[in-house]
């Protein structure tokens, strides 16, 4: 009987040794600590863009002569010859950038930027001056008042006409790209949605 309790215990020990065997060969490989992935998010960056709101990248200046004239019926027509000066400037609004617009890929960060606005178009008064006025007395007000209108609403024309907001993607990359590898420590590639949009003057 002893020697039955012997062998029987020789046989579970050697049991337990192939068993533990077993269970090594198979799970060896696997680490419960190990890493599978490794995912970062930028939420510096995307802190640093919206601090910035809406960055300038270009401004156009412009200077026009105006000649404006109000068409009477019988009275002589009030006339006057302006010369205006303004500005548009293109900037893209950085605090439109959603985290999702921001991904990596490998040691580059790739971010999609909002189109790029026409963020205002604006005379300034201060350098623009009224070169002439022929029978203005009386209606040189309103004479002014239109001219100027006119002259503000062709300069947002012309500026868009002459790729104003071409030009801000450019300086993007020379500008905004640069920023960002420093801030990042990556390679920095920019995209841009389809249509470009325009925001109200000021």
């Amino acid at each position: 009987m002893q020697i039955l309790m012997r062998y029987i215990r020789v046989l579970l020990i050697i049991g337990i040794i192939v068993f533990s065997i077993f269970l090594w060969e198979k799970f060896k490989n696997i680490n419960p600590f190990a890493v599978k992935d490794i995912q970062t998010t930028h939420n510096m960056v995307l802190k640093e863009m919206s601090v910035l709101g809406k960055l300038e990248l270009a401004n156009f200046a412009f200077r026009d002569i105006v000649e404006q004239e109000l068409v009477r019926e019988y009275l002589p027509n009030p006339k006057a010859i302006l010369i205006v000066q303004g500005e548009a400037i293109g900037c893209i609004d950085l605090t439109k950038i959603k985290p999702d617009d921001i991904a990596t890929n490998g040691d580059t960060l790739i971010v999609h930027l909002p189109d790029p606005e026409l963020c205002s178009y604006k005379i300034d008064h201060h350098k623009s001056k009224i070169y002439d006025t022929e029978y203005a007395f009386m209606n040189e007000q309103s004479l002014m008042n239109e001219a100027y209108s006119r002259a503000e609403s062709k300069i947002k024309e012309s500026a868009l006409e002459m790729g104003i907001l071409d030009q801000t993607k450019k300086n993007a990359e020379l500008v905004l790209k640069p920023l960002l590898e420093n801030i990042s420590g990556k390679k920095v590639v920019l995209q841009y949605r389809m249509k470009a949009t325009l925001s109200r003057p000021k």
